[in-house]
């Protein structure tokens, strides 16, 4: 497929499909696009690179002039009407995931590239957002695409002169209704990295052997001169690299990797920690984003780094210049009462529990509240357990509906107040708040001083809270 001239994207507030959009419109080519009226967190990098989406989903969107229809899992997916438009006019369709591969392969674009993937359970928006950094202050200038609205002042996606092509690599279904082969399963990288592997996305994988066989499918299409670097304290990581062809790199805290952590220190917004190899002492490095999940990131995106040629110095001052992405343990301001307000994507009990962690590091003294919107019947029902025990580290929890995803029937054997009452043996003053709304009167009442920190979580839109609170 040759460089296209215009590419219509349906559902193009996604954060899987901005990032396309921008990098489409970055290499030249025409941009279209259509999504629901509601603001999002993406709605800021489209109108800075001029995109304005279509208000809607009509057949009258989709012109004979269009090359390519792109469209997204949600939104009724291949059943949405522009979608059924497109294929009457014989217009290819594709999803996003069957894009994002397109894009790194680079006949679209016009260019050729050499594929970075970054995949994972947890931690492949912030690594991958990491790696950009360091590549972007070395003036290699990377095509890149990130699963988020933002990190730091700069765009989610973007179409570079440099060679590399770095991408998110998710491994939810291509299309939930039609289609559940991996999104990643389309991209072909020489250079990848897992992050760690966990069960999630129940709905897909009902089992932990489930998700790790596609990570295993996934490891196995790096070439052999390709190289995949892992986690090597998880198992799961453990037994596929005994199973890949291509060369392997491990990190972690166990001394049987090839990058051993060490000395991790937190000190407010600042962690620190050190690193060697058997042979060299990389010495210390310094992050301004905290938590020990983000010192495991930071190692992963240095050793991709590394592999991509950029000399270590130049990856320690890059990591210094990086704030962290839209969503992920972002501070948002002090309430006019005093209180600490932080917007947090976890909607995984791993992710919840490195949460809580970090502030508590943080904020040692401080009360912290949890304001968590679970996100889909099927992983609140499959995880509830786990998800009870995710909490500790906070002093009071207030849980919202759960944010359904379109793609799944509600499940009345699984609800918040389920979940809430379950809670009650850890947490007796958990309560349960059905909306954001509720829940920003709530605070706003309680008058929250400058002891508290209150963290808002969850894959839904648990974030519109916060816009209904005063800020200094």
């Amino acid at each position: 497929m040759n460089k296209l001239k215009k590419i219509h994207f349906v559902g193009i507030k996604g954060v899987g499909m901005t990032p396309l959009a921008i990098i489409a419109k970055e290499a030249g080519i025409e941009v279209t696009g259509s999504d629901i009226l509601e603001r999002f967190i993406t709605d800021d990098a489209l109108e800075k690179v001029g995109i304005s989406p279509l208000v809607g989903f009509y057949p009258e969107h989709v012109s004979d002039d269009i090359q390519l229809l792109i469209t997204t899992g949600a939104h009724g997916g291949y059943e949405n009407v522009e979608v059924i438009r497109a294929r009457e006019l014989s217009i290819p369709v594709i999803t996003a995931g069957e894009a994002v591969g397109e894009f790194m392969k680079g006949d679209i674009l016009g260019k050729k590239f050499t594929g970075i993937s970054i995949a994972g359970s947890h931690g492949k928006t912030t690594t991958t957002a990491m790696l950009t950094t360091i590549f972007m202050e070395s003036g290699l200038d990377p095509s890149y695409l990130i699963g988020t609205g933002s990190f730091g002042e700069n765009l989610p996606g973007h179409f570079g002169n440099g060679k590399y092509f770095i991408a998110e690599a998710d491994e939810y279904a291509t299309e939930p209704k039609h289609n559940h082969k991996a999104r990643f399963m389309w991209q072909y990288p020489e250079i990848a990295l897992f992050t760690n592997i966990e069960q999630d996305h129940p709905d897909i994988y009902p089992t932990v052997e489930s998700i790790v066989k596609v990570f295993e499918d996934f490891s196995l299409q790096i070439p052999s001169h390709g190289v995949l670097v892992g986690n090597g304290d998880d198992k799961n990581i453990q037994m596929i690299f005994k199973k890949t062809s291509c060369r392997t790199i491990t990190f972690g805290l166990s001394s049987i990797n090839d990058y051993v952590l060490e000395r991790v220190h937190i000190s407010g917004n600042q962690t620190f920690f050190r690193v060697h190899t058997k042979d060299i002492d990389l010495g210390e490095f310094r992050l301004l984003v905290s938590g020990e999940h983000n010192v495991f990131n930071a190692l992963g995106a240095t050793i991709l780094a590394l592999e991509g040629g950029v000399e270590l110095d130049k990856i320690k001052k890059a990591l210094v210049r990086f704030t962290g992405s839209k969503r992920r343990l972002e501070y948002r301001g002090q309430l006019l009462t005093g209180a600490y307000i932080f917007d947090d994507y976890a909607h995984h009990p791993t992710e919840i529990r490195a949460t809580l962690k970090s502030l508590r590091q943080r904020f040692p003294q401080s009360t912290l509240i949890s304001v968590f919107q679970p996100h889909t019947y099927s992983r609140t029902k499959v995880l509830v357990e786990d998800f009870v025990k995710a909490f500790d580290d906070s002093h009071n929890v207030i849980i919202t509906d759960i944010f359904a995803s379109a793609r799944e029937a509600k499940d009345d054997t699984i609800s918040s107040q389920i979940l809430v009452q379950k809670l009650a043996t850890r947490h007796p003053a958990a309560l349960y708040i059905p909306t954001p709304q509720a829940v920003a009167e709530l605070l706003t009442k309680e008058k929250l001083k400058d002891n508290v920190v209150v963290v808002f979580m969850g894959a839904g839109d648990v974030y519109q809270s916060i816009e209904l609170l005063q800020f200094k």
